[in-house]
């Protein structure tokens, strides 16, 4: 009813462009990618009650915003939890609930350079020895 009453208002307006209906498809959640799968952030919602609105701002403050490439590694014992995602080049571990929150796009094919956690973790170890050696020692 409501986008009913905003397409009424934009052809009286004379702004009307209809808006192309999403696919049927159901989302995707970042919990339902195999391992090794990439994607990238569509959305970041409230998959439970248990979720509530400081979980979803520090989803999204850690990077799962829309349009940031994110790469499901693997998971926990017994393909459980924790979830070991690589958002842009960052490495975190998701609880499940937590995963189920950030709906992605599958991507296909070769999108992105190949990288893996033990990669991720190096350019940071790497990144933390070149800024040590570049401060100044103290006197």
């Amino acid at each position: 009813m409501t986008q009913m009453r905003e397409n009424l208002i934009r052809m009286h307006m004379g702004t009307f462009v209809p808006a192309l209906r999403p696919a049927m498809t159901p989302a995707t959640r970042l919990d339902q990618l195999p391992d090794g799968a990439r994607a990238v952030v569509a959305r970041v919602v409230s998959a439970s009650p248990e979720v509530d609105a400081v979980a979803l701002r520090r989803l999204a403050e850690i990077g799962f915003i829309p349009g940031e490439p994110v790469q499901l590694l693997r998971r926990g014992p017994g393909g459980r939890e924790p979830l070991a995602v690589l958002v842009g080049d960052t490495l975190f571990a998701l609880r499940r609930i937590e995963a189920q929150c950030v709906e992605v796009e599958p991507q296909t094919g070769a999108a992105a350079p190949r990288r893996n956690a033990k990669s991720a973790g190096a350019d940071a170890v790497a990144a933390a020895h070149a800024a040590h050696a570049a401060e100044p020692e103290p006197t």
